[in-house]
């Protein structure tokens, strides 16, 4: 079934059955090409099967059987498309008609920001209005069904991770003479077990596997909101592939990246969670409980800056041609809608005087440099998590960089560098330890449709916080810098409920810029109380003047009290 959605007043589907397999890590190796405005390359993805992540916990394993029993079955569709034969993108209009979509009386759940404390996140829940779910019926073939989107798909193969030097370490076997789908399961299962100390080698195994070559064609058919693949014979998650590598590019009008020209009239791209999140950036899963780590290599014209949400400050590698490669990565798993890029011609600003403070800071080691812990403070899967770094809880000036078209370079020395150090100084004594250990800060281009957007590692922030006084642009800084806590460490387990994280991030800005200026408790509270009655009366006019069937989330299942309330306000 080929659903025909509006995103501007639709719920997204999520089509991943999350409920039988997991990715747990994506190795993105992609090239920019601005001329013809597409981003093409390769992912390769690392499963995890449903029957093992199912058994971390009773209660998780309890609340994923539930989730499977009530979720939806479909038949295998007719022969799908076999990239051994066809390499064009495949979109058929016949056997939909074997699909069936679930209802599940529940809005859609797909996230931009992800809760790294909820242990049910561990089994892959999803919960939608539309959802797939294919699991071991019979004598049918499993489908991995991936969330997926104005995509050009090329081909999609098995990986054979057994042919990569050295992987042997992760089987019972000290030479691997017979390799079966079972082996290489194995040592996939075994590479995203590994501990979290032993993060840098995880990182160069899943770089050696996604370089590995292929060992059979998948079959694979797409629709306008997903990408389904399987493998002949293949009856249960568990028996899957969980290695594969698929070939694919986006499209120039794809909703999920931006192509544009910057102030100074040069060309760049970017990407925004909205509309549809990743899947026309990337195949992936975009429940926001398919938490993931991934790396990016990624090429463009030597002119190019390239940034991301990685962990990394990374540093181009020339190549020839002109061409230079910039490499990023996470070892904090997080949803895949949080990925973010950013390719232009963009300078970066150099404070003029550096402090002693600000080089402490700079000197101060990340997460995943130190194996110095507190333990048992934690609750989320194990990953190199900076609460529990020594170094990182003292940390009060995380290392950061600006970038911005080179037009927009007084503007930002004369109205963003100075806030910086102290509005993160601000966000370390009310909440503590930065959850990530640096930060991007980029000045995006004139389209871009808010005032600001945090993603890991980097904030996007509008060209219109450099006018003006300094408050716009310190509050905004503010409220992105506490996105950090409430949107992305934690965060809402759908869209329905995003009003926490930014209920949280828009009280934090007050608190946080209060701080920054060093205001005194009077001044602090005056300021408060002048913004909350402002954005009050903000709240009335959007009330009284938007839709009824706009003002109530979960449209038909809304507490009474909450529809009282705000039926309170439109009589005000």
């Amino acid at each position: 079934m080929d659903l025909k959605l509006d995103p501007s007043r639709d719920d997204l589907p999520l089509m991943a059955n999350t409920n039988h397999i997991l990715v747990k890590h994506y190795v993105l190796d992609l090239n920019v090409d601005f001329e013809s405005q597409i981003i093409e390359g390769s992912i390769v993805l690392f499963f995890e099967s449903g029957n093992r992540f199912e058994k971390q916990s009773g209660s998780t394993k309890e609340t994923c059987q539930s989730e499977s029993s009530e979720a939806c079955r479909f038949r295998m569709p007719e022969p799908c498309h076999s990239p051994g034969t066809d390499t064009r993108t495949f979109s058929p209009k016949t056997g939909y008609n074997d699909f069936a979509i679930c209802v599940k009386g529940e809005k859609d759940t797909s996230g931009k920001d992800g809760n790294h404390d909820n242990p049910e996140q561990a089994c892959g829940i999803s919960s939608s209005t539309y959802c797939c779910d294919t699991g071991n019926h019979r004598n049918e073939e499993f489908l991995l069904v991936l969330d997926c989107c104005d995509l050009s798909v090329l081909k999609v193969e098995e990986v054979d991770v057994a042919a990569v030097p050295g992987i042997e370490k992760f089987t019972k076997s000290p030479k691997l003479t017979v390799v079966s789908e079972e082996l290489r399961n194995q040592i996939v299962h075994e590479l995203v077990t590994l501990p979290a100390d032993r993060w840098r080698e995880q990182l160069d195994y899943y770089a050696g596997c996604s370089q590995a070559p292929g060992c059979g064609d998948l079959l694979f058919d797409t629709d306008t909101w997903s990408l389904q693949i399987r493998k002949t014979g293949t009856q249960t998650a568990t028996d899957f592939p969980h290695a594969i590598r698929i070939w694919y590019s986006t499209k120039p009008q794809g909703r999920s990246v931006t192509w544009t020209s910057d102030q100074s009239g040069r060309p760049c791209v970017y990407t925004i969670g909205s509309p549809i999140n990743n899947r026309a950036l990337f195949p992936c899963q975009e429940p926001p409980v398919a938490m993931s780590t991934w790396q990016a290599t990624v090429r463009a014209a030597a002119s190019f800056v390239v940034l991301m949400s990685g962990e990394n400050s990374a540093k181009p590698t020339q190549l020839q041609e002109g061409c230079t490669s910039w490499h990023y990565y996470v070892t904090m798993p997080m949803p895949a809608s949080t990925f973010t890029i950013a390719v232009g011609s963009w300078t970066e600003m150099k404070p003029e005087l550096c402090s002693s403070k600000d080089l402490a800071a700079e000197r101060s080691l990340s997460p995943s440099e130190t194996d110095s812990r507190y333990v048992g403070i934690c609750g989320h899967v194990e990953y190199p998590c900076r609460f529990q770094n020594l170094s990182a809880t003292t940390q009060e000036i995380i290392p950061h960089r600006v970038f911005a078209p080179l037009c927009l370079q007084d503007a930002c020395q004369e109205t963003l560098l100075h806030l910086i150090p102290p509005c993160l100084s601000a966000a370390h004594s009310v909440l503590g330890t930065h959850p990530f250990s640096r930060l991007d800060i980029l000045i995006v281009p004139a389209n871009f449709p808010s005032l600001g957007m945090a993603s890991p590692h980097i904030i996007f922030l509008s060209q219109s916080v450099l006018t003006g006084t300094s408050h716009l642009c310190g509050t905004r800084l503010c409220h992105e810098i506490a996105h950090a806590w409430f949107g992305l460490a934690i965060g809402a387990r759908d869209w329905t409920e995003e009003w926490l994280s930014e209920g949280f991030a828009t009280h934090l800005e007050d608190v946080f810029w209060a701080a920054a200026q060093q205001l005194a408790p009077h001044e602090a509270q005056e300021q408060q109380e002048l913004k909350a009655c402002l954005r009050w009366l903000r709240l009335q006019d959007e009330v009284r003047n938007s839709p009824q069937e706009m003002q109530v989330l979960r449209n038909g299942q809304a507490d009474p009290e909450v529809h009282t309330e705000i039926q309170g306000i439109q009589n005000e």
